[in-house]
């Protein structure tokens, strides 16, 4: 797959990553869903690869396709996981709350 392609493609994953994850904070940019979504297709690709021992070729099919968003998913899931555990409760009764 061409350099285009990966760009399209991982724009594609990471915005239906982003989608299904959800949050207060979606809104990632353009740059940060293709990033999330070739990195994303990567990570499917590993974890496919050791889970059945065979290869997953990415062309611009539904099954890379199908790796690829999971990857994001899950990649996007773990990012919010490890970002929000640094963050503090906010106290209701502050106020300084926004």
């Amino acid at each position: 797959m061409g350099f285009f392609s990966w760009i399209v493609f991982g724009a594609i994953a990471g915005w239906l990553a982003n989608v299904v994850v959800g949050g207060p904070d979606r809104r990632g940019g353009c740059l940060f869903s293709i990033l999330i979504g070739v990195l994303g297709a990567a990570l499917g690709g590993f974890i496919y690869r050791l889970a059945t021992g065979t290869e997953q070729s990415f062309d611009f099919d539904f099954p890379s396709f199908g790796v690829a968003i999971l990857g994001s998913i899950l990649l996007l899931a773990l990012l919010r996981l490890v970002r929000g555990a640094g963050r503090r409760p906010r106290d209701p009764q502050s106020p300084y709350r926004r």
